[in-house]
């Protein structure tokens, strides 16, 4: 670039006759010299400067602002051997009176221009280092953002953005490795693309192979990057090619390229990062081949090793999403395989811990997007969804631990007590008629056909008597033994059969109901004695001792807590522990909604029949003004519908007679 002289305006230089004549410098005869930012901080600059001509310009202060872009030569009067004192406060290169020879001009011109020079490339080198560290620093941010995305597309599109705003790329595409089933690396999946000039392109994935003949098959199979300033003319003897159609489907010009592999720690190519036409201005369009040849430009090594740098923490990322990935599949696999251990047990209640779950995280996120009384402006993040998720998912698994014939319990009695109790009514119908057999074979021995039509008739009403109120007794048994969701019954008809006696086989009386098949017959709420309950409600302690084992992520760790808590009640009237409002976290607040709506509505439960939805929210509401459940979440539930998300499907019910009631 010519060297820029500015000579004060009217100033006659003995020392440098020739100054202005011909090629050589651009000279600029000024009154005033200019401000700073009107310099080309590249461009070699001498100012030749006079005291009147500083004084002009602002003095010694607006002198020491331009000293980092310039090089100045003092002029003083002739005989002037010395510079003023005004002029040795500025930073000279050298003082040339007004008398000074041409000989001393060209010395002190020459000298002055190196030190120009020497002061842009003092520039250039902060400019570097400047660049360099904000380089550095958004290295740093990018790799911090990176670390903590856990989704794999949000990441690549961050990934894929970066690279084009630090290379100042129009567009970018992104593939990862593919392996076929002997873990070799076989195919590259497009998986993203992004440009500037065209942003609303269609999206479709493909795979192409891993070889030389595609840009970005090249460097996956040898994991050498390519930096090409045209990728229409790539010499013959290069084995990969340029597909055009692309631009030709969609009127745009691929020029210069940039592709990278994207390696892990392990030396093993993750993925492939392909940049597109370098730009003079990062904003601007490409939207002809005029602005195309005026905008582009081939990429130079510093936008490479910035890529690059990126693309070796893009690896690092990518690896470790996919890692994430595999762990939370592995993890679905465990819960899924938990859930199914807890349903094999009981098939009747299949698709109950999914239903909670789905339940309680629809609810969550009703009440993250508009929550209720003191729970607006509460939000959950995905990690705290998917925690709630699995809390739901897992509620139930300590039933593994509960006896079977508990677990599976459908009415009051248990099916072989309810067998017993029907043989024995069985047994004293059979007795009832050879009692009127014997009496009746008695009166004919003694008494012969005598009276006989009379005396058979008052023993058959004798006989149908007995027959009628064992029939009642029993069919008032088989009601009893009906287990009911809401506490009712007064149990005065049990209490009366419980009085009753016969005589058995062996002569011995014997109460017609025994203590123990009266007390489970009169359970005024379930089907459960209170042993029985608590077996049943320890399934809650078993799930949080299971729970407690698992060594969770820092995300997940609250799931053991929220589980332990779903048969909790506000007033502290719940259990296993007894706990009030203050110890129950929201979380398991909203999965004890779900999971007692679902008790209630579920049509797989062959211990009752499904209570329509409308109902179970009338019990729910009820619960909430005894202050058993969340007022707040219950109407955040209503309101957004969130009981519409699940559907009950019949399910295949055991062929035992007996079985539970809904355990909330």
């Amino acid at each position: 670039m010519q060297p820029l002289i500015i000579v004060p305006a009217g100033r006659v230089i003995a020392g440098l006759p020739t100054l202005g004549v011909g090629d050589a410098f651009a000279v600029q005869r000024v009154e005033q010299l200019p401000a700073m930012e009107t310099l080309d901080p590249e461009r070699p600059t001498v100012v030749l400067i006079d005291v009147a001509l500083a004084e002009r310009s602002g003095g010694v202060a607006a002198l020491g602002a331009l000293a980092p872009f310039v090089a100045f030569i003092g002029l003083g009067e002739a005989g002037e051997r010395d510079p003023s004192p005004v002029m040795q406060s500025v930073a000279l290169t050298s003082w040339l009176p007004a008398d000074a020879t041409p000989s001393l001009g060209r010395t002190a011109l020459q000298g002055a221009l190196r030190h120009a020079g020497a002061l842009i490339e003092a520039y250039r080198a902060a400019q570097l280092e400047q660049s360099s560290a904000f380089d550095l620093r958004e290295l740093s941010r990018v790799g911090a953002a990176l670390s903590t995305e856990r989704d794999l597309i949000t990441l690549l599109e961050m990934i894929l953005w970066q690279a084009l705003r630090l290379s100042s790329s129009d567009a970018g595409s992104l593939y990862l490795t593919e392996r076929d089933a002997s873990g070799t690396p076989a195919t590259l999946r497009f998986k993203l693309s992004q440009n500037i000039t065209l942003p609303e392109l269609p999206f479709t994935e493909f795979t192409i192979p891993i070889d030389h003949a595609s840009l970005a098959g090249y460097v996956a199979s040898t994991g050498d990057p390519l930096m090409i300033s045209d990728v229409y003319l790539l010499p013959e003897h290069v084995p990969y090619r340029q597909n055009r159609s692309f631009d030709e489907k969609f009127g745009y010009r691929t020029r210069s390229m940039l592709v990278l592999p994207m390696r892990t720690h392990k030396d093993e190519t993750i993925g492939v990062l392909q940049l597109i036409n370098r730009k003079r201005d990062p904003e601007v369009a490409l939207t002809s081949l005029e602005v195309v040849d005026q905008q582009v430009l081939p990429f130079d090594q510093r936008s490479a090793d910035l890529v690059a740098a990126l693309a070796a923490q893009a690896a690092v990322a990518i690896e470790n999403s996919q890692l994430y990935e595999d762990i939370e599949r592995l993890f679905e696999g465990f819960v899924t395989a938990a859930v199914t251990a807890i349903e094999a047990r009981d098939p009747t209640t299949s698709g109950h811990s999914a239903r909670v779950a789905t339940l309680t995280t629809n609810l969550a996120e009703a009440v993250d997007h508009a929550g209720e009384g003191p729970y607006r402006g509460l939000t959950f993040t995905r990690e705290q969804i998917r925690e709630i998720r699995y809390a739901g998912l897992l509620h139930d698994f300590g039933k593994v631990g509960v006896r079977e014939q508990v677990l599976v319990k459908q009415k009051k009695l248990y099916p072989g007590d309810l067998t017993l109790l029907r043989h024995r009514f069985h047994g004293l119908l059979q007795q009832a008629d050879l009692e009127y057999e014997r009496e009746r074979a008695e009166h004919l021995l003694e008494h012969g056909a005598s009276d006989y039509g009379s005396f058979a008739a008052r023993l058959d009403q004798v006989r149908r008597a007995r027959r009628d109120q064992l029939s009642k007794w029993l069919d008032a048994i088989i009601r009893a033994n009906e287990p009911t969701i809401l506490p009712e019954g007064s149990f005065e008809e049990l209490q009366e059969i419980g009085q009753q006696t016969y005589i058995d086989f062996d002569g011995e009386v014997r109460p017609l109901l025994t203590d123990e098949e009266l007390k489970f017959l009169m359970i005024t709420k379930g089907n459960l004695d209170p042993r029985e309950r608590r077996e049943i409600e320890s399934h809650v302690t078993h799930t949080y001792r299971f729970l407690e084992q698992i060594p969770w992520t820092r995300e997940l760790k609250g799931i053991p807590q929220i589980a332990f808590g779903h048969h909790e009640k506000l007033n502290g009237t719940g259990y296993p522990r007894g706990v009030t409002e203050r110890e129950i976290p929201v979380q398991t607040r909203m999965m004890t909604i779900a999971d007692i709506y679902d008790a209630l509505t579920a049509t797989d439960r062959p211990y009752k029949r499904a209570v329509p939805a409308e109902r179970a929210l009338d019990i729910l509401t009820a619960e909430s003004k005894q202050g058993l459940v969340d007022a707040h979440l219950l109407t955040t539930f209503i309101q957004a519908q969130v009981f519409t998300k699940v559907h009950h499907v019949e399910a295949p019910r055991r062929r035992s007679t007996g079985s539970r009631p809904a355990i909330r």
